[in-house]
């Protein structure tokens, strides 16, 4: 990397300069999160059955007794090995703020279409705390778009991201938001996709301010080139 070196005060005015784009995002993210609160809501009238390990769990059961709900659709599907590296890497960053979230009237589920004891036995590998419920026999993530039936891999396409767009496997990953009311309601509030989960990746946001960056530089420039499992890792340098 090359880079001009300068006096203090010629960084201190570029610095100054940048400060004012960053002031720009940071009052741009803030009107962003007030649109998204204030977005309509669906309310959820289909009945959907988790399989926990304390048995079967509805919806609304989910909450935990909070009004708030955070889902993870987590790409682990029927027959899969071990789960998406890059939904692993996302869940790295959770477990840590469980509690604060807790103490926010929020509840954080997993959900994934694998069978419960696939599920328990990866989550118990990677060492996480988070409940983690499984879907399978449900519609629950066909619904929500991030789990693709058979005739849609047939054709190679499915909707996703909020557009039809082309698709090569069974799962994918996303979050989606719920509410539920006194009366014990349960409305869906926000989904999103792809790289709308970016923001919750606190590594990304540490890499974002390193010079070299998030440095992928691989054949597929995200976090496909780098992220491992992190019992993957091993004694392994990066290069």
């Amino acid at each position: 990397m090359e880079h001009p070196i300068v006096s203090r005060d010629e960084w201190l005015a570029a610095r100054k300069q940048l400060l004012a784009r960053e002031k720009e995002l940071t009052r741009l993210r803030d009107q962003l999160a007030a649109e998204r609160r204030a977005l309509p809501w669906v309310k959820v009238e289909k009945p959907y059955l988790f399989d926990g390990s304390g048995g079967k769990e509805t919806l609304a059961d989910l909450f935990g007794g909070r009004s708030q709900l955070i889902i993870k659709h987590f790409m682990l599907g029927p027959g899969w090995s071990e789960g998406c590296v890059g939904c692993s890497f996302g869940h790295d960053h959770i477990d840590g703020i469980l509690i604060h979230l807790e103490h926010r009237d929020v509840s954080y589920v997993v959900v994934s279409r694998a069978p419960l004891p696939a599920i328990e036995a990866f989550k118990q590998r990677m060492g996480w705390r988070v409940k983690w419920v499984s879907c399978a026999g449900s519609d629950f993530n066909f619904d929500f778009h991030v789990s693709f039936r058979p005739d849609e891999i047939a054709r190679g396409e499915a909707y996703y991201n909020y557009e039809t767009r082309k698709i090569g496997i069974d799962e994918l990953s996303g979050r989606s938001i719920f509410y539920k009311d006194v009366n014990g309601d349960v409305f869906h509030t926000y989904s999103s996709y792809a790289r709308g989960g970016e923001d919750l990746l606190g590594t990304y946001r540490l890499l974002d301010l390193v010079p070299k960056g998030r440095d992928e530089t691989g054949p597929n420039h995200n976090l496909t080139d780098w992220v491992r499992h992190h019992d993957r890792y091993g004694d392994q340098k990066s290069e």
